[in-house]
């Protein structure tokens, strides 16, 4: 479960995400929708304790990120929008790396870590550099990384990046695969197609503001018109971007 209280962060004269209110319940695949600068990637720097809020909190399973920061991030898997990897390691050793932070035993890296691998298509190039890798290689090493030590909670941002339909129809079905057996799942991303297939419920923000939280269903209904996400969430967007400049 995550809960996110009167959550706000300032830069200066900007208030990147201004008073964030969300609870997502365990198992559910939670999608967070807004433009570029909304507030998406401030608001999960701050879940994955990268940044301190100003105001409010976040807790992650019970934990208050700020206040336990190891104990949150223990049951955390996190996918960034830009993964950084240590580009003169391999796969492989990377991959027993993160295993090993996460105090698991060989024996329990060498199985999860044999699954991953199939199941993501990647062993063909495990064993190579990472400064090697296409962009699409380094997304799917990530994902391996976030899944390897099974968590609680996976938060992801901008998931779909540098994959190919077919492994990103392969992520897909893990996410979802995740999701049914309990794991929480966070994600943000500027695909609709994504959250329209896969969210329990989303929210659409915009300037830091959350402007809606609700089924993909109960968004298309909203106005009385048959739409699609990306018009309904075009239109919410559009009007508070006018109601903001008093039109």
């Amino acid at each position: 479960m995550i809960e996110i209280k009167h959550l706000s962060k300032q830069f200066k004269t900007t208030r990147a995400v201004d008073d964030l209110n969300l609870t997502i319940e365990k198992g559910e695949l939670f999608s967070f929708l807004g433009p570029n600068g909304a507030g998406k990637t401030t608001t999960i720097k701050m879940m994955v304790g990268l940044m301190t809020p100003t105001e409010g909190s976040i807790e992650l399973g019970g934990v208050d990120v700020v206040k336990s920061p190891q104990a949150a991030k223990w049951m955390v898997g996190y996918v960034p929008d830009s993964a950084f990897l240590y580009q003169h390691l391999t796969g492989l050793e990377l991959l027993l790396m993160v295993g090993q932070l996460y105090s698991m035993s060989d024996k329990e890296i060498q199985q999860e870590q044999e699954a991953l691998v199939e199941r993501l298509v990647m062993r063909e190039w495990l064993g190579e550099r990472i400064s090697g890798y296409s962009q699409g290689m380094k997304q799917r090493l990530a994902f391996a990384t976030a899944f390897l030590h099974n968590p609680e909670i996976m938060i992801i941002d901008e998931p779909m990046v540098g994959l190919d339909p077919k492994t990103a129809r392969i992520v897909k079905d893990m996410l979802k695969e995740r999701s049914q057996n309990g794991v929480t799942l966070f994600v943000s991303t500027h695909n609709l197609n994504v959250a329209e297939e896969l969210s329990d419920r989303i929210a659409i923000i915009n300037r830091g503001k959350l402007l809606g939280v609700g089924t993909v269903a109960s968004f298309q209904s909203t106005s009385g018109e048959k739409e699609n996400l990306e018009e309904r969430f075009l239109k919410i967007v559009e009007e508070e971007e006018a109601n903001g400049r008093g039109l």
